[in-house]
Protein backbone atom coordinates (compact mmCIF):
# COMPACT_ATOMS: atom_id res chain seq x y z
CA UNK A 1 0.00 0.00 0.00
CA UNK A 2 1.31 3.32 -1.37
CA UNK A 3 1.92 5.79 1.52
CA UNK A 4 2.33 9.92 0.94
CA UNK A 5 5.70 10.77 1.69
CA UNK A 6 5.96 13.41 4.90
CA UNK A 7 6.44 16.96 4.29
CA UNK A 8 7.17 19.24 7.18
CA UNK A 9 7.74 23.43 6.34
CA UNK A 10 9.70 25.05 8.59
CA UNK A 11 10.53 28.65 8.95
CA UNK A 12 14.53 29.44 9.29
CA UNK A 13 16.12 32.77 9.58
CA UNK A 14 15.36 34.67 6.23
CA UNK A 15 14.46 31.08 4.20
CA UNK A 16 12.19 28.70 4.10
CA UNK A 17 13.38 24.89 4.88
CA UNK A 18 10.53 22.10 3.15
CA UNK A 19 11.49 18.60 3.74
CA UNK A 20 10.13 15.43 2.24
CA UNK A 21 11.31 11.95 3.57
CA UNK A 22 11.07 9.86 0.47
CA UNK A 23 12.01 5.99 0.81
CA UNK A 24 15.04 6.75 3.43
CA UNK A 25 16.06 9.50 1.22
CA UNK A 26 15.24 13.32 2.64
CA UNK A 27 14.10 15.34 -0.13
CA UNK A 28 14.82 19.10 1.14
CA UNK A 29 13.13 22.20 -0.46
CA UNK A 30 14.77 25.67 0.63
CA UNK A 31 13.88 29.03 -0.08
CA UNK A 32 16.63 31.60 0.38
CA UNK A 33 15.48 34.95 0.78
CA UNK A 34 17.70 38.43 -0.42
CA UNK A 35 17.38 42.04 -1.19
CA UNK A 36 17.26 42.81 -4.66
CA UNK A 37 19.41 45.78 -6.28
CA UNK A 38 18.18 46.80 -9.57
CA UNK A 39 19.51 49.49 -11.60
CA UNK A 40 16.52 52.35 -12.24
CA UNK A 41 15.62 50.50 -15.98
CA UNK A 42 15.27 47.02 -14.29
CA UNK A 43 13.16 48.57 -11.14
CA UNK A 44 11.20 49.99 -14.05
CA UNK A 45 10.86 46.46 -16.01
CA UNK A 46 10.21 44.61 -13.43
CA UNK A 47 7.13 46.75 -12.16
CA UNK A 48 5.73 46.37 -15.81
CA UNK A 49 6.43 42.57 -15.18
CA UNK A 50 4.17 42.85 -12.14
CA UNK A 51 1.25 45.04 -13.96
CA UNK A 52 1.41 42.53 -17.17
CA UNK A 53 0.96 39.12 -14.51
CA UNK A 54 -1.67 41.40 -12.67
CA UNK A 55 -3.77 42.26 -15.64
CA UNK A 56 -3.94 38.77 -16.93
CA UNK A 57 -4.63 37.62 -13.14
CA UNK A 58 -7.63 40.15 -12.63
CA UNK A 59 -9.01 40.12 -16.48
CA UNK A 60 -8.67 35.84 -16.55
CA UNK A 61 -11.12 36.03 -13.44
CA UNK A 62 -13.55 38.47 -14.00
CA UNK A 63 -14.00 36.33 -17.58
CA UNK A 64 -14.16 32.93 -15.54
CA UNK A 65 -16.69 34.28 -13.25
CA UNK A 66 -19.34 35.66 -16.21
CA UNK A 67 -18.83 32.28 -18.11
CA UNK A 68 -20.37 31.11 -14.59
CA UNK A 69 -22.65 33.35 -14.80
CA UNK A 70 -24.21 32.06 -17.91
CA UNK A 71 -23.30 28.18 -17.53
CA UNK A 72 -23.15 27.25 -13.79
CA UNK A 73 -21.24 24.19 -14.83
CA UNK A 74 -18.51 25.81 -16.00
CA UNK A 75 -15.28 25.28 -14.34
CA UNK A 76 -11.71 26.80 -14.35
CA UNK A 77 -9.05 25.22 -16.54
CA UNK A 78 -5.40 26.32 -16.40
CA UNK A 79 -5.19 25.31 -19.98
CA UNK A 80 -8.17 27.27 -21.66
CA UNK A 81 -6.74 30.17 -19.75
CA UNK A 82 -3.64 30.13 -21.31
CA UNK A 83 -4.71 29.58 -24.82
CA UNK A 84 -5.82 32.84 -24.81
CA UNK A 85 -2.78 34.79 -24.02
CA UNK A 86 -1.79 34.95 -27.73
CA UNK A 87 -5.04 36.46 -28.56
CA UNK A 88 -4.48 39.08 -25.73
CA UNK A 89 -0.86 39.52 -26.65
CA UNK A 90 -2.23 40.85 -30.30
CA UNK A 91 -4.96 43.10 -28.93
CA UNK A 92 -2.68 44.49 -26.40
CA UNK A 93 1.43 44.63 -27.57
CA UNK A 94 2.01 45.98 -23.81
CA UNK A 95 1.85 41.95 -22.92
CA UNK A 96 4.68 40.89 -25.42
CA UNK A 97 6.85 42.70 -23.30
CA UNK A 98 6.31 40.45 -20.47
CA UNK A 99 8.36 37.08 -20.65
CA UNK A 100 5.59 34.44 -21.17
CA UNK A 101 6.35 32.55 -18.28
CA UNK A 102 5.71 35.38 -15.81
CA UNK A 103 2.04 35.73 -17.29
CA UNK A 104 1.93 31.89 -17.36
CA UNK A 105 2.47 31.61 -13.85
CA UNK A 106 0.15 34.15 -12.56
CA UNK A 107 -2.58 31.93 -14.43
CA UNK A 108 -1.10 29.28 -12.15
CA UNK A 109 -1.48 31.51 -8.95
CA UNK A 110 -5.37 31.62 -10.04
CA UNK A 111 -5.53 27.82 -10.87
CA UNK A 112 -4.18 27.67 -7.43
CA UNK A 113 -6.49 30.38 -5.97
CA UNK A 114 -9.52 28.04 -7.07
CA UNK A 115 -8.07 24.93 -5.42
CA UNK A 116 -7.66 26.09 -2.47
CA UNK A 117 -11.15 27.73 -2.64
CA UNK A 118 -13.05 24.82 -3.28
CA UNK A 119 -10.76 22.57 -1.08
CA UNK A 120 -11.82 25.14 1.72
CA UNK A 121 -8.99 26.25 2.31
CA UNK A 122 -9.01 29.70 1.31
CA UNK A 123 -11.76 32.45 0.19
CA UNK A 124 -13.05 32.97 -3.31
CA UNK A 125 -10.33 34.48 -5.49
CA UNK A 126 -10.19 38.32 -5.32
CA UNK A 127 -8.82 40.49 -7.86
CA UNK A 128 -5.01 41.93 -7.43
CA UNK A 129 -4.50 45.54 -6.43
CA UNK A 130 -2.10 47.86 -7.91
CA UNK A 131 1.26 47.93 -5.55
CA UNK A 132 -0.26 45.52 -2.82
CA UNK A 133 1.43 42.33 -2.93
CA UNK A 134 3.15 42.27 -6.19
CA UNK A 135 5.59 39.30 -7.27
CA UNK A 136 5.99 37.58 -10.28
CA UNK A 137 7.94 34.21 -10.52
CA UNK A 138 10.46 32.62 -13.30
CA UNK A 139 10.03 28.62 -13.46
CA UNK A 140 12.96 28.74 -15.32
CA UNK A 141 15.46 30.57 -17.22
CA UNK A 142 17.01 32.18 -14.11
CA UNK A 143 21.17 31.98 -13.61
CA UNK A 144 23.31 32.67 -10.78
CA UNK A 145 26.26 34.32 -9.99
CA UNK A 146 27.22 34.01 -6.35
CA UNK A 147 30.80 35.52 -6.32
CA UNK A 148 29.77 38.77 -8.10
CA UNK A 149 25.87 38.56 -6.01
CA UNK A 150 24.55 38.27 -9.56
CA UNK A 151 21.39 36.79 -10.58
CA UNK A 152 19.86 37.43 -14.12
CA UNK A 153 16.51 37.15 -14.53
CA UNK A 154 14.57 36.04 -18.08
CA UNK A 155 14.06 39.68 -19.93
CA UNK A 156 15.49 41.84 -17.66
CA UNK A 157 19.51 40.59 -17.31
CA UNK A 158 21.73 40.46 -14.67
CA UNK A 159 20.37 42.16 -11.33
CA UNK A 160 23.03 42.85 -8.18
CA UNK A 161 21.41 41.48 -4.81
CA UNK A 162 22.50 41.89 -0.93
CA UNK A 163 23.70 38.14 -0.08
CA UNK A 164 23.46 37.35 3.19
CA UNK A 165 24.01 33.33 2.95
CA UNK A 166 25.04 30.89 0.23
CA UNK A 167 22.38 28.89 -1.48
CA UNK A 168 22.36 25.19 -1.58
CA UNK A 169 21.08 22.98 -4.13
CA UNK A 170 19.29 22.96 -7.50
CA UNK A 171 17.26 26.24 -8.33
CA UNK A 172 13.69 25.32 -8.86
CA UNK A 173 12.10 28.82 -9.44
CA UNK A 174 12.64 32.59 -8.36
CA UNK A 175 10.17 34.89 -7.63
CA UNK A 176 10.35 38.40 -7.04
CA UNK A 177 8.09 40.39 -4.70
CA UNK A 178 7.78 44.00 -4.13
CA UNK A 179 8.28 45.29 -0.46
CA UNK A 180 7.60 49.27 -0.28
CA UNK A 181 10.06 50.82 -2.50
CA UNK A 182 12.20 48.02 -2.39
CA UNK A 183 12.58 44.47 -4.06
CA UNK A 184 13.27 41.29 -2.74
CA UNK A 185 14.00 37.80 -4.28
CA UNK A 186 13.26 34.65 -3.21
CA UNK A 187 15.49 31.41 -4.76
CA UNK A 188 13.72 27.98 -4.29
CA UNK A 189 16.22 25.46 -4.20
CA UNK A 190 16.22 21.50 -4.03
CA UNK A 191 18.57 18.89 -2.65
CA UNK A 192 18.61 15.48 -1.43
CA UNK A 193 19.75 14.82 2.23
CA UNK A 194 20.34 10.98 2.54
CA UNK A 195 21.01 9.79 5.86
CA UNK A 196 23.87 7.52 6.79
CA UNK A 197 23.09 3.88 7.02
CA UNK A 198 23.78 1.61 10.12
CA UNK A 199 25.24 -1.53 9.99
CA UNK A 200 24.53 -4.61 13.00
CA UNK A 201 27.79 -3.74 14.41
CA UNK A 202 26.90 -0.17 15.22
CA UNK A 203 25.24 0.20 18.66
CA UNK A 204 23.78 3.02 20.15
CA UNK A 205 25.00 4.15 23.63
CA UNK A 206 22.55 6.22 26.47
CA UNK A 207 24.23 6.69 29.57
CA UNK A 208 21.82 7.08 32.87
CA UNK A 209 21.51 7.55 36.14
CA UNK A 210 19.67 4.22 36.93
CA UNK A 211 21.65 2.09 34.53
CA UNK A 212 25.09 3.03 34.00
CA UNK A 213 25.13 2.41 30.27
CA UNK A 214 22.17 0.82 28.07
CA UNK A 215 23.00 0.15 24.39
CA UNK A 216 20.33 -0.16 21.82
CA UNK A 217 20.42 -3.69 21.41
CA UNK A 218 18.81 -3.99 24.71
CA UNK A 219 22.02 -4.78 26.78
CA UNK A 220 22.53 -2.96 30.14
CA UNK A 221 24.93 -2.34 32.73
CA UNK A 222 24.61 -1.83 36.20
CA UNK A 223 26.35 1.11 38.03
CA UNK A 224 29.62 1.45 39.24
CA UNK A 225 29.37 2.43 43.01
CA UNK A 226 32.81 2.77 44.80
CA UNK A 227 31.16 3.05 48.60
CA UNK A 228 29.23 -0.41 47.47
CA UNK A 229 32.50 -2.04 46.62
CA UNK A 230 34.43 -1.19 49.76
CA UNK A 231 31.32 -2.46 51.63
CA UNK A 232 31.61 -5.75 49.72
CA UNK A 233 35.65 -5.84 50.38
CA UNK A 234 35.04 -4.73 53.84
CA UNK A 235 32.34 -8.10 54.41
CA UNK A 236 34.34 -10.70 53.06
CA UNK A 237 37.23 -9.30 55.68
CA UNK A 238 35.32 -9.29 58.61
CA UNK A 239 33.69 -13.10 57.65
CA UNK A 240 37.42 -14.28 57.43
CA UNK A 241 38.78 -12.83 60.49
CA UNK A 242 35.70 -14.45 62.25
CA UNK A 243 37.37 -18.05 61.59
CA UNK A 244 40.72 -17.17 61.93
CA UNK A 245 42.71 -17.82 65.67
CA UNK A 246 42.05 -14.56 67.76
CA UNK A 247 44.93 -13.10 68.62
CA UNK A 248 47.17 -14.96 65.54
CA UNK A 249 49.26 -13.66 63.55
CA UNK A 250 46.89 -14.00 60.52
CA UNK A 251 44.25 -12.28 62.48
CA UNK A 252 46.40 -9.34 63.64
CA UNK A 253 47.06 -9.14 60.08
CA UNK A 254 43.36 -9.22 58.84
CA UNK A 255 42.69 -6.67 61.49
CA UNK A 256 45.15 -4.08 60.26
CA UNK A 257 43.50 -3.99 56.77
CA UNK A 258 39.93 -3.55 58.18
CA UNK A 259 41.08 -0.82 60.03
CA UNK A 260 42.92 0.72 56.97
Amino acid sequence: MFSPPNIITLAHGPSIISVENTRNVMLIRRAFKFELKPNGRQARQISQFCGCARYVYNRTLSLEKSLYAKDNKHSFRYTEAANRLPEWKTKHPFLKECHSQVLQQSLKDLDRAYTNFFEKRANFPKYKKKFRHDSIRFPQGVELDEIKQKIRLPKVGWVGYRKSQNIIGTIKNVTVIRRGEKWDVSIQTEYDNIPPETTPSEVGIDMGVKRFATLSNGEFFEPISPFKREQEKLAKLQRKLARQKKESRNSRKTKRKIVT
